[in-house]
């Protein structure tokens, strides 16, 4: 996996995680997708607010790695983010650290 394309999405993930941002970072997704092994773990310490699309690129994100039997994990989550995810129950299959 490429910590640099890593590293750049989640410079990018501050403050709303919402459809804007997701344009934004969608490339970085992608490439992190198309990475040949690695677990992804993933920082969301600066995310204050999700809304549906950003619940939308995780979702694609865990289906993109879990098809390549690699993982993701979410670390940092907190507030707004934290209650929407376990209230959709995502936790159930996106871990949270």
């Amino acid at each position: 996996m490429s910590d640099t394309t890593l590293n750049q999405l989640q410079s990018q993930l501050n403050g709303s995680f919402d459809a804007l941002s997701v344009a934004e970072v969608r490339p970085l997704l992608d490439a992190l997708t198309e990475q040949d092994s690695g677990d992804v773990q993933l920082d969301l310490a600066q995310i204050d607010f999700i809304d549906s699309s950003g619940i939308g690129a995780l979702v694609f994100l865990y289906k993109r790695l879990h098809s390549k039997s690699r993982k993701l994990s979410l670390t940092g989550v907190k507030g707004q983010p934290l209650e929407l995810l376990k209230f959709l129950r995502i936790d159930r299959s996106i871990t949270i650290v």
